[in-house]
Parts: structure tokens; C-alpha cells; sequence
């Protein structure tokens, strides 16, 4: 049996009595801990690069995550994101030492955590009721044009590769290029989407067994992924753009795409993606501290960790304008309306994000969807789908002809 949930906040109706109450309670404890809670994109390395966070130390306070709180929030398959933005000198060398910091803990934890590499060993890790650790290399840049450096990050245990952060790279435009005001920027062949070598890239993962993600690239790539590719894709940290119109967000048809690929959406946790009203008010809170915000990135801080250091220090001026859970409830149950519950997962991007509804505050917080999918009258057999395995069946369909 996995660890138990200790606690888990859930809100009931008057009218039930306190056996009820009891019943409900421990019944979604069960569906929590007998599920394969699957999440494919924590950012957390991220944080032990810029930070020095130490994964297997107590790190409350400081990240949404850290090892021990990944086992009480039920987490027992974690896609480690591999990121930089694509201004360092060496991206490939960069990505090696994000992988290299996990290894690290896993040597020192190896009761608590393991390295897989498919679908088999990472089914003996959960049987033991260890971390089964996947990576997830967030930007294409990170292979530096070369195919050889791809095949090294899935010697590491790269099982997906987002084709683009938000630069593009030479070979695919990003969502964030395809959608600038100036025209961002073209890929080598001066056109959006993929290059001829983009599709070598993305067949190349095809034949490895890595997972194409679609998340965060543009449009035009969208599409020419999947007229690419040969086996299912993902989302590994998106939304939906019919509730959040926001380029990082998949739009109707996209999402339609990939079910009809076979491929799954796993849902992202920012603020930023669920509400539509978040992002104004966020530059708002940002214009009111420019000049700390300024202050840290002066003396070195990523961008993206002095916002969040930001929004730490003035938590109370930050919880006034974070969606509600049921506001990312909507994004799951959008998906599931739209193509079935087959085709929808969790990809929380923690510690890549400053904020996230109200409630999911770091990995611990997990069951407060397993929650609300059993309010929501869900059944075991579609909670099991959505937290985990969903995703389970793409990787497998991935590994065909490569275990």
C-alpha cells in the first residue's frame, strides 16, 4: 500500500450526516492512493539550478515541491522538466547538469525515487511505492541541431521533448513567435511551422520511443506534427483556449486532433491558463513592485524566479486574484465534453509557475481534484484515466518496437 493522505479538505453538503461524511471521505482517499497519479511537467529542477533547493531536504516555503511532499500528494510517476531559455552558450551541456542533479538524489534517495526508462521498470518503481522519475526536455533548442544530442537526452531518460519553449528554434516556430505582434520569429526556411529536418527530428523521436509534445509550440508546427507523426503525442502542460484564449492554450480543433491521434492533453495549473481575467491583474501586481522586481534581476535572478520570489513575499496580495479549483475543473470536463474522458491528463508545470488556483499550493494537493472529480460524480475507472492513465497508454503506445 502507498502512504497514506493524513488530511484531505473536502467540502460537503449539510444535509449528509457525519457517517456520510465519513464514508465520502475515505472512499476518495482510496480512489487517490490506488490510482497511478501520473504528472508530466515539474519544473522543480529548475529551481535546484537557480535556488540551490535540494530535493530530498524539507523545502515548505521555498518550492511547490521537494521528495517527501511528492509522496504525500500521491505522486507516484513524475516527468522531471529539463529547461533553459536558450540564451545560454551551451543549451545541451546546461540540460546534462538539470538531468545530473536529479541523479544525484536518486542515489541518495533510492528507497524513495528511481530513474525509468519505460513503461515496465517504471511499473516495478510503483510496486515498490517509489517515485518512478521520467525527464521532459521543454525546448528543442536543447539539442543544438543535432540528432546525436537528441539520442544522448533519451539515453538520460528523456521520454518526451517539447519541440519548442517559447523561442523557436531554427527547425519549429513557437506559439509565442507564431502570435507576435512583429511577426516573432521564422524558422530557417523563412516560413512557420516545421522544416524538413523538424520532421526528422520529430520522426527521430518517433523511432526512439520519445513522446512528441506539442506544448507550447504555434499553430502552423501544431498542424505539420501531425501530419508527422507515426505514434501519439502530447500535451505535456496546456489548457484549453475555448475557456483562456491565451496562445499557450489549444484550441477546439487541436484538441480534436490529438484525440483522433490517440494522443492526451494533461492540463496545466497556471493561473495564467485558467482564468482569462488573471494576466491583468497580475502585470498590475507586477507595476506596483517593478522596482524589487527590477532589483532582482539586476543582481542576477532568472525573470521567471524573481516573479515568483515576488509573489511569495506578497502571498495575501496574490490570493486576492487566483482562480478557484472549479475554474481548472472546468478546463478537465471541457476536454471531456469535447473528445472523452480518454484524452485528458495532469501536467501541473509546479515550480515553473508563480501561481495556481486556490488551494493547489504545491504537490500536496493533488487529491483536492481527485476530490472534486468524485463530487462531480465521476467514477473510479475515469479518475484512474485522468490522473495517470491516460498518459500511460501513450507512453506505452511510444515504446512499440523499442522495449
Amino acid at each position: 500500500m502507498r502512504i497514506r493522505i493524513l488530511i484531505l479538505l473536502t467540502v460537503f453538503t449539510a444535509c449528509k450526516s457525519q457517517t456520510e461524511k465519513k464514508d465520502e471521505v475515505l472512499s476518495v482517499v482510496d480512489i487517490h492512493n490506488q490510482a497511478i497519479l501520473v504528472d508530466t511537467h515539474n519544473d522543480v529542477l529548475l529551481q535546484t539550478m537557480e535556488k540551490g533547493a535540494i530535493l530530498d531536504q524539507d523545502l515548505t516555503g521555498i518550492t511547490h515541491s521537494d521528495l517527501n511532499r511528492l509522496k504525500k500528494g500521491g505522486v507516484d510517476v513524475q516527468f522531471f522538466s529539463v529547461w533553459c531559455d536558450g540564451t545560454q552558450a551551451e543549451p545541451f551541456k546546461y540540460a546534462l547538469t538539470e538531468i545530473d542533479s536529479l541523479d544525484a538524489i536518486a542515489k541518495r534517495n533510492p528507497d524513495k525515487i528511481v530513474e525509468v526508462a519505460n513503461s515496465k521498470e517504471m511499473m516495478e518503481a510503483v510496486d515498490q511505492q517509489k517515485i518512478a522519475a521520467f525527464f521532459g526536455v521543454e525546448g528543442g533548442h536543447m539539442i543544438e541541431d543535432d540528432l546525436a544530442k537528441l539520442d544522448s537526452l533519451y539515453s538520460r531518460g528523456t521520454r518526451y521533448m517539447t519541440l519548442t519553449w517559447n523561442n523557436s528554434t531554427s527547425w519549429a516556430t513557437s506559439a509565442a513567435d507564431e502570435t507576435a505582434l512583429e511577426g516573432g520569429t521564422l524558422n530557417s526556411e523563412g516560413k512557420k511551422g516545421l522544416t524538413e529536418f523538424g520532421k526528422q527530428v520529430v520522426q527521430r523521436m518517433n523511432a526512439l520511443g520519445m513522446m512528441v509534445d506539442i506544448s507550447h509550440v504555434g499553430e502552423q508546427t501544431f498542424w505539420d506534427v501531425m501530419e508527422t507523426t507515426s505514434k501519439s503525442v502530447i500535451a505535456s502542460h496546456s489548457s484549453v483556449y475555448a475557456l483562456c484564449p491565451v496562445p499557450r492554450n489549444l484550441k477546439d480543433d487541436q484538441i480534436k486532433a490529438i484525440a483522433k491521434n490517440g494522443g492526451v492533453v494533461q492540463i496545466n495549473f497556471y493561473s495564467g491558463f485558467i482564468s482569462p481575467d488573471y494576466e491583468k491583474k497580475r502585470e498590475a501586481f507586477l507595476m506596483e513592485h517593478q522596482a524589487e522586481n527590477d532589483s532582482l534581476v539586476s543582481a542576477g535572478v532568472n525573470l521567471y524566479v524573481a516573479e515568483e520570489l515576488l509573489f511569495t513575499e506578497y502571498a495575501d496580495e496574490v490570493q486576492s486574484f487566483r482562480p478557484t479549483l472549479q475554474e481548472l475543473m472546468e478546463h478537465i470536463i471541457h476536454i471531456i465534453n469535447l473528445v472523452g474522458v480518454d484524452y485528458v491528463g495532469l501536467g501541473s508545470d509546479f515550480d515553473g509557475i508563480t501561481s495556481a488556483p486556490i488551494g493547489l499550493d504545491d504537490v500536496t494537493s493533488y487529491p483536492l481534484i481527485t476530490n472534486a472529480l468524485v463530487e462531480k460524480g465521476y467514477s473510479k475507472e475515469d479518475i484512474n484515466k485522468i490522473l495517470g492513465e491516460n498518459l500511460l497508454r501513450v507512453l506505452k503506445a511510444n515504446e512499440t518496437n523499442n522495449l
